[in-house]
């Protein structure tokens, strides 16, 4: 690889597959690994459980942002997938079966399941249309997981034991820490990969032009479908690992207002981009903390009646706001900073080589 003045250049097959092509972003990327390793040594409990729920969101909005940022596929049912995931592992537990190496299959097959019937009439609808069969997806799914919550003795929910691996326990902030953490570099590392191969490339076809896509020999169904499966397949493994991660379950944990988070998650961060989907997972977890130091900072008697609606509203504005001014979200400006650090200060550089 070479770097010039502009940037650098790739000169051969292997720079332009490897996953971290600079040495910058190997340093930088070895730091991030080093930081991530280290935190719990200096951070506190709460800062752990901020990263923890921040990596948790990311596993979500990547799978999100393959359905819908790569094959273009509109989802308002993504909340309805999770707690699939999450009643699974639940109905699993309650009869006993506590192992995760039985309820995460069984979640995944079931995620599956669900991908592909809500993906058939992804074959006949697009748009507005697509979305209100998705929503009635969500609403179909919470039905059957609140009858399922009220036949099981009341409407409390579910409570779920840490999940048991022989004899590791994942149990305490620093385990739940680690694990989320390397679940969500896991499942980064796959969207990566896969947004590069033969799926990922037909998926952007198909967003960017189906009849096109289809012209040129790609099977247009089988692609969508498979979207459709992939994606619900990760979000209830994700729905599982929330109820292990929380303990407990309950049909008000997976409203609509959920499935907005996502959106604007990818929405912000970046549609169409594995590094956007992580960046907006980790702004919208934050911005809600954010929100309540501001509200209980202003008036702390009004932040219980002020602060759900501010966040709300905080979400459908930011949203906008990226559509009209940033459509392609916190990506966009890092690419935009990155760019003006290695143009500046506008002048040519001679050509050196570069490992």
């Amino acid at each position: 690889m070479a770097a010039l003045g502009g940037g650098y250049f790739k000169t051969s097959y292997e720079a332009d597959l490897a996953l971290v092509d600079t040495r910058l972003r190997r340093v930088a990327l070895g730091a991030l690994v080093v930081a991530l390793l280290v935190l719990p040594r200096f951070a506190s409990g709460f800062v752990l459980d901020l990263v923890s729920q921040a990596a948790f969101a990311a596993i979500g909005a990547l799978a999100l942002n393959v359905l819908t940022g790569l094959a273009g596929q509109i989802s308002l049912g993504h909340a309805g997938f999770l707690a699939a995931g999450a009643f699974t592992t639940a109905a699993l537990v309650e009869r006993g079966l506590v192992s995760p190496l039985v309820t995460l299959p069984a979640t995944a097959l079931v995620g599956g399941v669900l991908g592909l019937v809500v993906g058939m009439p992804s074959l006949r609808l697009k748009g507005l249309y697509l979305a209100l069969g998705t929503l009635a997806m969500h609403h179909v799914v919470l039905y059957a997981a609140g009858e399922m919550q009220a036949r099981a003795g009341g409407n409390t929910g579910f409570t779920i034991p840490p999940p048991r691996l022989g004899g590791l326990v994942f149990r305490g902030t620093v385990a739940w820490y680690y694990a989320l953490v390397v679940l969500a570099a896991l499942v980064l590392l796959l969207v990566v990969n896969l947004q590069r191969s033969r799926a990922g490339r037909a998926w952007m076809a198909i967003r960017d032009r189906d009849v096109a896509a289809a012209s040129v020999g790609i099977d247009v169904a089988r692609y969508k479908l498979s979207a459709f499966v992939w994606s619900s397949v990760v979000t209830a493994l994700a729905g599982a690992l929330f109820a292990y991660h929380r303990g407990f379950v309950s049909v008000e944990a997976f409203g609509f207002f959920v499935a907005v988070e996502y959106i604007a998650m990818i929405i912000i961060g970046g549609l169409g981009s594995a590094l956007g989907a992580v960046l907006g997972a980790a702004f919208v977890t934050l911005l809600p903390y954010v929100i309540d130091a501001l509200v209980a900072g202003v008036s702390p008697d009004a932040a219980q009646y002020y602060v759900f609606p501010a966040k709300f509203g905080a979400f459908g504005l930011l949203m906008a706001l990226f559509l009209l001014f940033e459509p392609l979200g916190l990506v966009g400006i890092w690419r935009r900073v990155r760019n003006w650090f290695a143009l500046w200060p506008f002048r040519h550089r001679p050509l050196r080589a570069s490992s």
